[in-house]
């Protein structure tokens, strides 16, 4: 789900030969056939209805919008969309349970039910039976699906799982079976009610990021987990910083904001190792945020303080690419952008602008990004080309897929795309009943790249899709969209630990079982969706490189920059009670991020959390630090916050001194003195 902002806004180097498109391989499992080196696109089974309790009614089932992550075990997990309120559906591939490939390569998976709730076919099919939250077993979100994959040295990886119903907002739970059962939901893990398209990325044994948008202020909202995505409460920061929120957020409601693509955390060995990346669409300046402009600038948000492990972190933003309006004004705005991250720091973007996919890479830890390269030249340039994923591993291998059309046109341009269609989606033909044979054909396409981060970086392109996936249009304007919505917003690629790519893609060239059925080249016959999946079964782009040197460093603070940063315990204002605190301020660009909670204060519970919808106050006198800024109590807007810190002594316990203020409406909350527990320090350039 992309709630479309108007507020309902809620909502390269040429290519080398290719492959012989069929190919015959010797592989473990015997003779397979592949696809430019891909294995046969299998269809991941679903049911057909979703009964509704015992109202005589169902749901269709769909299967949209599937997110795939490979383990470091090579366990494969595909995750899909039915939509608000059906939930989504798990399978899972994992071959020392589930069995040999087979014929074409295509693997045995595993349907492992419903996680976010297990809904209606919990008793039925398997998966979790955590029905107390959801009485009609309906499963409690899928309006949209994340997973992330955990990295433990032993043990079975932890898989991750949140799902969206817009409000309450995210629901999360997590597995440490392989899929076979899910902790319990948990579907208030966002600390803000009502939300918007979240994504997730793991590191380590436990550590989960979440990021949504707020659709208060449409700020990009970050959340960790340290207990494997069950709850987000171990930190807090927002991915747009405030010297970039005026010309990228939502206040007022009327700006055109921005779109908010995945996060990804670094994993390599290298310096770098725990830095966070956001990557997101907005316009190109304030004035254009002010007046409707296009979504057509790239930036990214960097945060290196999450290493610190703090309750709160910062982010730092820097525009990658400053794009044109484009056709429609339409600019980057095409449902997503994406990043990826590989194994020694480098860090990769890709984005849409509709006919033609980008793709740029930072050599020093998203301070700097290369001049963008058209992937989908000379493949299929100048087509529609959408929804880009990209990922990467080793040292500069890195894999993009897209969905990409058969003629140039806006995918969202009937006229152009469903010759003989009327405007309105279902609507039979002007004239007859096979008008679709004559509509744009989709595929699916691969770039594949062993040198990613090279000066001139050498990429493979293929059509890895076995069959034409859909004809006709493809909105990218989300639920505002008047295009077909058939496909949803996005689908995704993930490398196993083979270096190779699995990919999972949503398709609707059958016709469903479930009517109308006036011939398969009618509009107004009913298709059957589902996810799709292929693996790469040889390399296409060359050998991929394990060796060589980390990613470099950006560019210290200038002299005389100043940060303070802490966590720990002061006593709360009901005596024998303690609140607890995080925060990192700068004044090298002004940012700021706290977060504070007092059970005990007086008049009830209060909960602190900075908003990036101002420029805070930052100054440094002596070994003290003192920031002022906006925030939001108990997740509320509207609200001032100041705080005073100082770095009396290592450790601080009982010398360091936090005093906090608070006020808004009606509201006024001081509290402060000697830290019981943690540390306040103060870092000089």
């Amino acid at each position: 789900m992309k709630l479309h902002k108007v507020r309902l806004r809620l909502i390269l180097a040429l290519g080398l030969a290719c492959l012989l498109s069929t190919l015959a391989l010797i592989i473990d499992h015997g003779s397979v056939l592949a696809v430019n080196g891909f294995s046969d696109n299998q269809e991941l089974p679903l049911p057909l209805l979703a009964p509704i309790a015992n109202s005589g009614a169902s749901f269709i089932v769909r299967g949209l919008e599937p997110s795939v992550r490979v383990d470091a075990q090579g366990t494969v997990y595909v995750s899909s969309i039915r939509g608000v309120p059906t939930g989504v559906d798990l399978h899972r591939y994992y071959a020392a349970m589930d069995g040999p490939s087979g014929a074409g390569g295509t693997y045995p998976f595993k349907y492992e039910g419903q996680p976010d709730n297990c809904g209606i076919f919990n008793a039925s099919q398997g998966g979790c039976a955590n029905n107390n939250l959801d009485p009609f077993g309906l499963g409690l979100g899928g309006g949209d699906v994340d997973i992330a994959v955990n990295y433990p040295t032993t043990g079975t990886p932890n898989l991750a799982l949140v799902s969206l119903t817009l409000a309450p907002g995210v629901t999360g739970t997590h597995s440490t079976t392989r899929g076979d059962s899910f902790s319990t939901p948990n579907p208030v893990v966002a600390l803000i009610p009502g939300d918007d398209r979240q994504w997730i990325d793991g590191t380590n044994a436990q550590t989960v990021y979440l990021n949504y948008h707020d659709v208060g202020t449409f700020n990009i909202e970050v959340q960790r987990s340290n207990d494997g995505g069950q709850t987000y409460v171990d930190g807090f920061g927002e991915a747009i910083d405030p010297q970039t929120f005026p010309g990228a957020g939502g206040v007022p409601a009327t700006n055109s904001a921005n779109i908010a693509g995945q996060i990804k955390v670094d994993r390599s060995s290298c310096p770098s190792r725990g830095n966070l990346y956001q990557i997101f669409v907005a316009p190109d300046s304030v004035t254009e945020n002010l007046t409707g402009g296009a979504l057509r600038s790239i930036y990214v948000g960097v945060s290196t303080d999450v290493k610190l492990g703090l309750p709160a972190f910062t982010f730092t933003d820097t525009k990658v690419f400053p794009g044109p309006a484009g056709a429609q004004n339409q600019g980057a705005g095409n449902l997503f952008p994406a990043l990826a991250t590989d194994d020694f720091g480098f860090v990769y973007a890709a984005w849409s602008v509709n006919s033609d996919i980008f793709y740029s890479f930072s050599t020093d830890q998203g301070t700097t990004w290369s001049s963008p390269i058209n992937v989908s030249f000379p493949v299929n340039g100048g087509h529609a080309n959408l929804f880009p994923w990209i990922a990467a591993d080793a040292n500069g291998h890195v894999g993009i897929v897209w969905f990409g059309d058969d003629r140039a046109g806006n995918s969202n341009d009937r006229a152009t795309l469903e010759p003989g269609h009327p405007a309105s989606q279902g609507a039979a033909c002007n004239s007859g009943t096979t008008c679709m044979q004559g509509w744009a054909q989709w595929n699916v396409y691969y770039a594949e790249s062993v040198n990613g981060h090279d000066a001139a970086p050498f990429f493979v392109r293929n059509v890895i899709s076995d069959h034409v996936i859909h004809r006709g249009t493809i909105s990218t304007g989300g639920l505002g969209g008047g295009a077909d919505r058939s496909l949803a917003d996005l689908f995704q690629i993930a490398f196993d630990p083979q270096h190779f790519a699995n990919v999972a893609f949503s398709d609707d060239h059958k016709v469903s079982p479930v009517g109308p059925n006036n011939g398969a080249d009618n509009p107004t016959t009913r298709r059957l969706i589902r996810s799709n999946f292929t693996h790469q079964l040889i390399a296409t782009a060359g050998s991929v490189v394990t060796t060589g040197s980390c990613a470099g460093s950006p560019p210290p603070p200038p002299p005389g920059a100043e940060k303070i940063t802490g966590g720990g315990r002061i006593a709360s204002q009901t005596p024998g009670l303690t609140a607890n605190f995080g925060f990192v301020a700068q004044n090298d660009k002004p940012n700021a991020s706290l977060s504070y909670h007092d059970d005990g204060a007086k008049g009830g519970a209060i909960d602190v959390h900075s908003a990036n919808t101002s420029v805070p106050s930052v100054t440094f006198s002596g070994n003290c630090g003192t920031f002022k800024g906006d925030a939001k109590v108990n997740q509320k807007s509207g609200y001032t916050y100041t705080v005073n810190a100082c770095d009396n002594a290592d450790p601080g316990t009982g010398k360091d001194t936090f005093f906090i203020s608070v006020t808004g409406p009606s509201f006024s909350y001081n509290n402060g003195g000697f830290i019981t527990s943690g540390n306040i320090q103060i870092h000089k350039e």
